[in-house]
């Protein structure tokens, strides 16, 4: 098996390359990559849902129509998100199996080597060559797999992703964002649904942004301005499409 460091789109397992850092491949990284999914879904919910509803508004819809839109449009991108989640997860889930199945044939068939290849990626690490092989052992005593698997690939056994949760955590997260901009455009007076569902729409990708980016810890000021100017220009250009569509027709 190669080493986990020689690729640098795989997470690093292995605690102490940055203090504070999450684990990656599960525990605390894996929960913060659910939350990380969990506010990119609702983000999406909102953009795309509010531009919806907004580009039927441009074209004076009443409001029956916008619910009618804008509930086709919440189904229609939840069981999209699911799928696509599913389909993703489920790709991700058969490469880990593959990587484990891999891994145990090579325990199997050459342990020694095996050994002497976890020692080395210890001695990588940083670890004195006494050290690292002191590690190696104990932990192939323990558990041969989970020690290689962890080390090597960055997976956790048992803690392998689920696609079912994937799916349902992205139908949930999309829909929750959804709602908002359905319920802005459809409660409010026909005189200012527009300004009802803008504002309630910029506020909810600001707290988004700034959700995203303190989960990811990055920046908070430029995470918030994309988001909130991606939203207002994703609105103006379908409530432009939208006015557009119903000057044509009158």
């Amino acid at each position: 098996m190669g080493n986990a460091d020689d690729d640098p789109g795989k997470p690093v397992a292995a605690a102490g390359r940055h203090r504070g850092e999450p684990h990656e491949a599960g525990g605390l990284g894996g929960r913060l990559n659910w939350l990380r999914a969990a506010v990119l879904g609702a983000n999406d919910g909102v953009v795309s849902t509010a531009g919806l509803v907004v580009g039927v508004a441009g074209a004076q819809a009443t409001s029956s129509e916008l619910l009618t839109a804008g509930l086709a449009g919440l189904l229609a991108g939840s069981l999209s998100m699911a799928a696509g989640e599913y389909v993703s997860v489920s790709t991700q889930r058969d490469s880990e199996r593959a990587a484990l199945a891999q891994e145990r044939r090579e325990l199997a068939t050459a342990p020694q080597e095996e050994l002497d290849e976890l020692t080395g990626l210890y001695v990588a690490k940083g670890l004195t060559p006494q050290l690292a092989r002191q590690v190696a052992v104990e932990l192939t005593a323990h558990d041969p797999l989970a020690a290689h698997a962890e080390v090597e690939l960055g997976i956790d056994p048992e803690e392998l992703t689920n696609p079912w949760h994937a799916a349902g955590a992205s139908f949930a997260a999309f829909t929750v964002g959804a709602l908002l901009p359905l319920l802005a455009i459809v409660l409010p007076p026909a005189d200012a649904r527009i300004a009802v569902t803008v504002a309630s729409v910029l506020v909810a990708l600001a707290v988004c942004g700034w959700g995203s980016a303190r989960l990811g810890r990055a920046p908070v000021r430029p995470a918030v301005l994309r988001n909130v100017a991606g939203g207002a220009l994703a609105m103006a250009i379908t409530y432009a499409a939208g006015a557009l569509l119903h000057a044509s027709t009158l």
